[in-house]
């Protein structure tokens, strides 16, 4: 296996599925000359021209509707959004036409379409730059939403994703473009559904998807180490559709439930999760459910206020202490 960085990890599955088929073209603001904000396209431009890798105005809905009338007729393009603040622009496009038309023409159409967009807080972008916007995509029928933790799986949801037949809108988070891992050398196709044991345990489940995995398993290793607690992390990084048979089981063995995002509390990728704990697991919890999340304020500039804002694996341990009743 290399060890390469997660950006990397993203260039290497685009270029790939570039050379293997024509039909094959992406799509967004500065991805091409530029090689993008985050270097995903670095190089594509060169190597495929400007009628596959097309540098786009700026100008969301426009792009990604032409990049999903294009799958309507066979393309498979990968849409790029600069940031996923961006994405309410595109929203109409990608909700109403890509994740609508198969089930709206009865099977006659489809959308291979792949949405690419960075999220997440990264450092002192403003409110306007810092949104957390996946639990709004899984809400959405027809869409499917992934979101790697690492850049193995940058790599091989990438791959699957766009030779899906289902429009797919996977969710990067900024802070982890420079992240190293692991990456098979081989071609490699990670499942667009189900969710990954990152670390067994006993005593309580953290789940958590992209930043939170990280967060979940350095105090996975703090309980264990400084309180004998031994906590399983579980990386949902599919949220449409959910793992419902992999949370059921981690329940069934852990019996407790810790939900760890980046997003804001109220309609959090968390409630969605601990309503599914509640509605199919209930009778196996030995304790309430709990969230961890950021604070329901937008994003402050500040350093300090932005780092008090967001979460971390000292609010996780906090967590999982209060409910063992040792906090």
């Amino acid at each position: 296996m290399a060890e390469i960085m997660y950006w990397e990890a993203i260039r290497r599955a685009h270029d790939e599925e570039m050379a293997r088929d024509p039909l094959v073209i992406c799509m967004g603001e500065d991805i091409g000359v530029a090689g993008g904000t985050y270097k995903a396209t670095k190089g594509l431009y060169e190597k495929y021209g400007p009628l596959r890798v097309i540098d786009t105005p700026i100008s969301e809905n426009s792009y990604t509707g032409l990049g999903i009338g294009a799958s309507f007729l066979g393309l498979r393009p990968i849409i790029e959004l600069m940031s996923v603040n961006f994405t309410w622009l595109a929203m109409d496009q990608m909700f109403n036409s890509a994740a609508k038309v198969r089930y709206m023409s009865g099977g006659q159409l489809s959308a291979p379409v792949v949405f690419r967009s960075p999220g997440g807080t990264a450092h002192q972008l403003g409110a306007q730059h810092s949104a957390r916007m996946e639990k709004v995509f899984m809400g959405i029928a027809g869409l499917r939403v992934v979101t790697p933790s690492n850049p193995r799986q940058a790599y091989g949801l990438l791959k699957s994703a766009v030779r899906c037949d289902d429009p797919v809108f996977i969710n990067e988070h900024e802070l982890m473009y420079n992240m190293k891992g692991e990456v098979p050398d081989s071609e490699y196709f990670h499942p667009l559904e189900g969710s990954e044991i990152s670390r067994s345990g006993t005593d309580v489940t953290l789940f958590g998807y992209n930043i939170s995995v990280h967060w979940n398993l350095k105090a996975a290793e703090i309980l264990d180490k400084q309180y004998g607690i031994s906590a399983e992390v579980v990386d949902l990084y599919s949220l449409s559709p959910l793992d419902r048979a992999g949370i059921r089981k981690s329940i069934a063995k852990t019996h407790r439930a810790v939900v760890v995002g980046e997003d804001e509390a109220p309609v959090s990728v968390g409630s969605e999760v601990i309503a599914l704990i509640n509605e199919e697991c209930f009778f196996e919890l030995d304790a309430a459910p709990m969230r961890v999340n950021s604070a329901h304020v937008p994003q402050p500039y500040n350093h300090t206020l932005e780092k008090a804002s967001i979460p971390d694996h000292e609010d996780v341990v906090n967590a999982v202490l209060k409910m063992f009743g040792k906090a």
